[in-house]
């Protein structure tokens, strides 16, 4: 039987208040490894991914070591990525993610953790919608997506940090950006794009202690599928 180790990971209370008060330090210095009692900007989002995922979990562009499925869901379900980062095995690299390897209604949730604007924009709703198809009725989707300001200023912060000090944080840098790729997406394209893939309910969220500058959205796949097909036909009328 798998374990779910997200109790194990989940910041306390006091932690947060540390880690909303020292959030300009972090977000200069801490990207990718807790340190001096703080919690790391990629950790933090994590934590708040991890409130919202439940049962199987699969995690899309789960970059290196497969992090949040292994850390915080307990390998509680399956990442995938299309480029080999450190750390994944063969089973979590795919061709192709807007043909996901999966059974229709496979999973619980499906998670994009910081990377739906690195899917190239004629392939996203591909991908959101075979994500749909993968899901179970009743499952959900995240997806978390920063300020568009702020995504700008980490990836070229990151980017310089890794020159001047040879350090290796940029997986975008390892893997190199598509020209069809962005930095960020705005929250009406994603908006936009989880309803064309029929997610219902769809719910933003802030991370307070990232000042707001960072958010998820939770989307649902309805119980009942066929009410959203109807739905969709008469309004086509």
């Amino acid at each position: 039987m798998t374990t779910d180790r997200r109790e194990m990971k989940r910041r306390s209370g006091g932690q947060q208040l540390l880690d909303f008060f020292f959030f300009p330090l972090r977000a200069v210095t801490l990207f990718h490894d807790d340190r001096w009692g703080l919690s790391c900007l990629a950790s933090e989002r994590f934590d708040y991914v991890a409130r919202e995922v439940r049962g199987q979990c699969l995690d899309v562009g789960c970059g290196r070591h497969n992090r949040f499925l292994m850390d915080y869901r307990g390998g509680n379900g399956q990442g995938i990525d299309i480029f080999a980062y450190e750390g994944l095995a063969p089973e979590n690299i795919v061709p192709d993610l807007t043909q996901l390897p999966f059974a229709d209604a496979t999973f619980d949730s499906v998670t994009f953790i910081a990377n739906l604007n690195h899917c190239p924009e004629p392939d996203r709703d591909a991908e959101l919608r075979d994500s749909w198809r993968v899901l179970k009725p009743g499952g959900n989707i995240i997806i978390t997506m920063g300020h568009p300001v702020a995504e700008i200023l980490v990836h070229k912060l990151v980017w310089a940090y890794d020159k001047i000090f040879r350090t290796n944080y940029d997986m975008d840098n390892e893997r190199g950006m598509h020209e069809d790729e962005d930095y960020y997406l705005l929250d009406g394209e994603i908006l936009d794009r989880l309803a064309r893939a029929k997610f219902v309910k769809v719910r933003k969220k802030y991370f307070v202690t990232q000042w707001g500058l960072n958010h998820l959205f939770v989307g649902w796949k309805p119980e009942d599928e066929g009410a959203v097909v109807g739905r969709a036909n008469a309004e086509t009328r």
